[in-house]
């Protein structure tokens, strides 16, 4: 990291990604009074992170927080990564290795010499993900929990060749955006979705053999265990392509049959049933 970078800290951030996980980061950021650019491969990608980011933080703004208003005035967007002055680059695109890859190379050649660039990748290694750039002491994993504006906890994950000063600077800015910063070991899956994936997929497979229905297996987990929201609900909003992804991340990584994904949550993708942001997963929405 160029002394420059720790001197004057965090100013500006580019986010690639207006999804779900993308639009909730460039939120946290712009709420901090971070510069943030959000980036997306199309107009209408970004016209619907930003609407989503307009109601989140309508609602934050009736319990005290920062206006829409002020948090859309700190956000520009684009349909590239900018050239130019940046102190940080947060990759949240779909959790796809050969995505994230591209995403994270273009971040490396627009972004200066002595930027960081972190990845929120739910699952895959980081050390892994840093061969993708060139600054590998620059490059950091920031998980994000969803949905970002509410949720308080960001796993820091270190790569073999990530700086102390780049562990440093990035605790720093996950407690400027109001978040507890967790530090966890470069494994498939960190800590949270180590132990959350295998949860979901076990209740994915208590359904496929009729165990219980949905309802009953997420009302035996809220009511008994005092889970806010049961496994299969909760899958439904992560999105079951991304809790497909961590599963085959921590198989394949791991090693252990334990991680093998439920053959129904690979049929539920493969049908295009996500969750929430389909309409449909292991239960309906309406649109």
């Amino acid at each position: 990291m160029s002394a420059g970078t720790r001197e004057r800290g965090m100013n500006r951030v580019v986010v690639v990604g207006a999804g779900q996980m993308g639009s909730g980061i460039a939120q946290v950021c712009a709420a901090a009074e971070l510069e943030v650019v959000m980036v997306d491969v199309g107009e209408e990608l970004l016209a619907r992170g930003l609407a989503a980011i307009e109601r989140s933080q309508a609602r934050l703004a009736e319990k005290g927080g920062v206006s829409a208003e002020d948090v859309l005035g700190q956000i520009t967007t684009s349909q590239a990564v900018p050239d130019g002055a940046a102190d940080c680059g947060i990759e949240a695109v779909t959790e796809d290795e050969a995505a994230k890859r591209a995403v994270l190379a273009e971040l490396d050649d627009r972004l200066p010499s002595g930027a960081i660039i972190a990845t929120n990748t739910s699952s895959i290694p980081i050390t892994r993900l840093s061969q993708a750039t060139r600054r590998p002491e620059l490059f950091i994993g920031m998980h994000f929990m969803n949905p970002v504006p509410m949720l308080p906890l960001v796993e820091v994950i270190r790569g073999l060749r990530t700086s102390d000063a780049t562990v440093e600077a990035t605790i720093k800015l996950a407690k400027r955006l109001g978040k507890t910063p967790v530090e966890a070991n470069d494994f498939p899956g960190f800590i949270g979705n180590r132990i959350l994936m295998p949860m979901i997929n076990e209740a994915v497979f208590a359904l496929m053999e009729g165990v219980g229905t949905a309802a009953a297996i997420d009302e035996v987990m809220k009511l008994g265990m005092r889970h806010p929201l049961g496994p299969l609900s909760l899958a439904d909003l992560i999105g079951l392509d991304t809790c497909l992804s961590v599963m085959e991340v921590m198989h394949e990584g791991l090693g252990d049959p334990k991680y093998r994904p439920c053959p129904l949550l690979r049929q539920y993708v493969e049908a295009g049933w996500l969750g929430r942001k389909t309409g449909r997963g292991f239960y309906e929405y309406a649109e």
